[in-house]
């Protein structure tokens, strides 16, 4: 660090406010009342249902029969059923979980905006009824199942999948929907392809919803037959679900719900956001009056830590999706604040012990880095593994850590990921940043520091003057 020249505090100085002020105020541009972000700002950051108010809820399969097996199709066609009724009913800012071990689909979604009259009981009712499916004659809604237009219903459909099919004329490979009917379906769709062969549709309906209307090439008399399209993978897979959804031989039962007020949410986010900034001024002055210059630079330092934080939530990398911040999200920011003030800590004391040995003041901040490096990394890397675990058995559990760890957790449910993930997520980015911040950053900084005449005192780094 001896070759770090005067300029090198006031250029990490000025990103780490540029960078702060960016992730705090992004930067937009506006087409008369659209606006486009270019960088978002903590105004576009996510709010979760705890904050902003909303709705949790848990469900599980109401089965007639204890032994009756539930595959994890079941459960995907269970959890397609709920987003797609969540749409029904315009809620679009909603999150659906399957846990496919203890069979439940957690879902959250916040209030309507604009809604005055909404219910959330009664969308949490609507969420778990079963699927109505029928398959009709033409685009247009049945009136009923007793419709003439009908041809089949859920209850004929045997199961639907997504796969590959392979033009043997073209050699090109495409993802299809394949459709398996019961016997009772049978030899209404072969009568109504047979009637409709190249020149009409069937349509597929889920509730009150068209979730496909494939053109009919040919008479289907054997039960099976493929959907094709401009499908991937993911699209393919969908629509498989939705088919399998109306074939569910059960309802959803709601075995937890958890409503919270828009008002009480709001407040509590007003009192943390506040709480934290009060505490972050405290902890700065705290640290200016007890270690001096380590102090002041700790404090720059962790300025950088809490806009990286937040620029991982917002969305302020493009590479990086937005994260939904919940209240126990924030105790997750101000926690990794305080395990920063610590590492902060331990290196100013680790300066002032060399400097009281006698040592010279770069070699005083040289040696105080590197010895204290060993405690910051143990104290901070058993939290990264804390916070891991947190995600891995409270988060999705199709999630990265979720699938690891997926083995040690069957235990666990997801039912409350968004809260205490959004915990171990925080705890986990804050931690990182800590190690650039509270450690490099900081160092380059007091290290550049060190080489003007006015802050060669020994007495600004906690030393007592050597008067020799």
């Amino acid at each position: 660090m001896r070759k770090i020249t005067k300029p090198v505090f006031f250029i990490v100085l000025i990103l780490i406010l540029g960078f702060a002020y960016l992730t705090y105020a992004g930067i937009h541009t506006y087409y008369g009342d659209i606006r486009h972000s270019a960088i978002k700002g903590v105004d576009e950051i996510r709010w979760g249902i705890d904050i902003q108010g909303g709705v949790n809820a848990t469900f599980e399969p109401e089965l007639e029969n204890e032994d009756q097996k539930i595959t994890e199709n079941d459960m995907d066609a269970a959890k397609a059923v709920i987003e797609q009724r969540l749409v029904s009913l315009n809620i679009t800012d909603s999150e659906v979980y399957a846990d496919y071990t203890k069979h439940r689909i957690m879902v959250s979604f916040p209030w309507q905006s604009g809604e005055e009259d909404f219910d959330p009981a009664e969308a949490i009712s609507e969420l778990g009824d079963t699927a109505q499916l029928v398959f009709v004659k033409g685009t247009t809604q049945p009136e009923n199942l007793e419709d003439e237009t009908v041809v089949l219903t859920g209850n004929d459909v045997k199961k639907a999948e997504a796969g590959q099919y392979q033009d043997q004329n073209t050699g090109e490979t495409t993802w299809v929907v394949s459709l398996e009917l019961n016997e009772s379906g049978k030899q209404a769709f072969a009568d109504a392809t047979t009637e409709l062969s190249g020149s009409g549709q069937i349509s597929i309906w889920m509730d009150e919803n068209m979730i496909s209307a494939p053109n009919v090439n040919e008479p289907i008399t054997d039960g099976k037959c493929q959907i094709s399209g401009n499908f991937t993978y993911e699209s393919a897979k969908s629509l498989a679900d939705k088919i399998n959804a109306g074939a569910l031989p059960f309802n959803l039962r709601s075995t937890s719900t958890n409503i919270i007020s828009a008002t009480l949410g709001e407040g509590a986010k007003t009192a943390m956001t506040i709480a934290g900034i009060i505490a972050f001024i405290m902890v700065a002055i705290y640290m200016i009056i007890i270690y001096r210059l380590p102090g002041f630079v700790a404090s720059i330092a962790l300025l950088g830590q809490a806009a990286g934080t937040l620029a991982c939530i917002s969305g302020f990398f493009g590479n990086i999706e937005s994260f939904t911040l919940t209240i126990p999200g924030i105790a997750g920011i101000i926690l990794a604040i305080g395990m920063g003030v610590d590492a902060n800590v331990i290196v100013s004391e680790r300066i002032k012990e060399e400097l009281n040995n006698g040592k010279t003041l770069n070699g005083a901040i040289e040696l105080g880095y590197k010895r204290a490096w060993a405690a910051v990394f143990d104290g901070n890397i058993t939290v990264v593994f804390v916070a891991i675990i947190l995600m891995g058995a409270f988060g999705p559990t199709d999630s990265v850590f979720g699938t690891l760890l997926k083995p040690l957790f069957m235990a666990f449910g997801a039912s409350t990921a968004g809260t205490i993930y959004s915990l171990g997520y925080t705890l986990l980015v804050g931690i990182v940043l800590n190690f650039f911040f509270g450690i490099f950053c900081s160092r380059l900084m007091l290290s550049s520091l060190s080489k003007f005449k006015a802050f060669k005192k020994r007495k600004l780094y906690g030393g007592v003057e050597n008067n020799g």
